[in-house]
């Protein structure tokens, strides 16, 4: 079972909510499972009975409900783009706004940046770009083929994450025509001396 795949009841959503947003108020160190529990309006014993692993195991529910909501969003984004370039500035935005406004995510990357990269180091943020290019691949298919396409959608979401970790002066990931500079003056280029060749042309 993947990481989006994985069932979360109704009741451990509640808690993993609670979870993110204490995160996002006094970070991972210092949130108990006390804490969470008020913030959901349970019993420390419920949170407990719901995640037997303890806060870790309810720190892995929480980033795995907030991947899928992440995926969502990047489908909701990307359906309403009608070409390819439509279709990278809209992703490359969507993702860049959605972990920029997360509060929990940039608290952790403010002040506990070592809690983070464990998290995001290796395999563990590779079944992230796997969830990411099965998500975006049908959205880019059609332009760059589907063999291309999941490898296309994982090197974009890696630039996000690096202007994210890293952000630049020269692009704003988060603002829509600064984005349209980047895909046009550098992703695109790059893509069509690989993979886009003929199909930028599509139905011309």
């Amino acid at each position: 079972m993947t990481l989006v795949e994985a069932a979360i009841s109704s009741q451990e959503e509640r808690v993993a909510d609670a979870a993110i947003r204490c995160v996002g108020r006094w970070g991972v160190a210092k949130t108990t499972l006390d804490d969470v529990a008020r913030e959901a309006g349970c019993s420390r014993a419920t949170v407990y009975r719901l995640f037997p692993g303890g806060k870790e195991n309810l720190l892995d529910t929480a980033v795995r409900l907030e991947v899928r909501r992440f995926l969502g969003g990047l489908v909701a984004a990307l359906t309403e783009a009608d070409d390819v370039e439509q279709v990278l500035v809209n992703g490359i935005a969507y993702g860049s706004r959605h972990l920029r406004e997360h509060a929990a995510l940039q608290f952790v990357l403010a002040y506990e940046p070592e809690v983070l990269l464990p998290r995001i180091a290796f395999e563990r943020l590779d079944v992230v770009f796997d969830a990411v290019g099965l998500a975006a691949a049908p959205f880019l298919a059609p332009y760059v083929g589907a063999e291309h396409a999941g490898r296309v959608a994982e090197w974009v979401a890696r630039l996000v994450i690096s202007y994210t970790l890293t952000p630049s002066d020269q692009f704003d990931l988060a603002d829509e025509e600064s984005v349209r500079a980047l895909v046009r003056g550098f992703v695109l280029p790059g893509l069509a001396t690989s993979v886009l060749s003929t199909t930028l042309t599509k139905g011309e």
